[in-house]
């Protein structure tokens, strides 16, 4: 939950026996469900009923779930959690990649359904509460925590909650390589032990968005971490 108020959540499978499962399951806990059954149905629902978090499978009809990832991800921020029977790690490292927070693979238990959908929503507690301090800058690029707002120059930058936490650990290193096992625990502080393979599809994002319009440099420290140009 955000606080103490449940969530509104978008569950995208065209299996409508899983569909009901999840519904149940989460509604336990409080949580409104809006359902999509396709992938167009699941990008209009998105847009039109703004959900706090999506709960996305892989395989559908028509444009398939890592095309809806990515879609959604351009449409807004709220935490995507892919809900897949496939458990190679090239779909989970693809889905991450698209913009995924995520990723939990079919069967699942209720426990695990709902300690994933806790531990998403604590990332996006932490990244928006306000507890931050002021802006901080690296060049052109200014981050503003407590509004969890970014921007290069006068572009504003959309970014997902773990790629705002990530971008502010590289900002507040000034130019300092950041070790990959700390940028992870910055990013996925809810985490014991987040796996180092999520920082890369993450940051080649990141890296877009930023470089994308004219910020500093993100980069890759071979077998170290990651750094980004500080600027003057």
């Amino acid at each position: 939950m955000i606080g103490s108020r449940p969530l509104r959540i978008l569950v995208v499978d065209d299996d409508p026996a899983m569909v009901g499962a999840i519904t149940a399951l989460v509604g336990t806990e409080g949580h409104q469900v809006i359902t999509a059954y396709d992938g167009l149905t699941a990008v209009k629902r998105f847009r039109e009923e703004s959900p706090d978090l999506v709960l996305l499978d892989l395989a559908m009809p028509g444009p398939d779930g890592f095309t809806v990832a990515g879609q959604i991800r351009a449409a807004g921020s709220a935490p995507i959690l892919v809900v897949s029977g496939e458990s190679a790690e090239e779909a989970k490292v693809r889905a991450l990649g698209i913009g995924a927070d995520d990723y939990l693979v079919k069967p699942f238990g209720k426990a695990e359904l709902l300690a994933r959908i806790a531990a998403v929503m604590r990332r996006v507690d932490r990244s928006t509460a306000g507890a931050a301090t002021g802006p901080v800058s690296a060049g052109s690029l200014t981050l503003e925590p407590a509004r969890h707002e970014a921007r290069v120059g006068d572009t504003a930058l959309t970014l997902t909650p773990t790629e705002f936490r990530l971008l502010e650990a590289l900002v507040r290193a000034a130019g300092d390589i950041v070790p990959h096992h700390l940028l992870a625990r910055s990013g996925w502080p809810a985490e014991t032990d987040p796996d180092l393979l999520w920082l890369k599809p993450h940051l080649a994002r990141l890296r877009a968005k930023v470089e994308g319009a004219g910020g500093p440099q993100i980069l890759a420290v071979r077998g170290v971490g990651y750094r980004i140009e500080a600027g003057e």
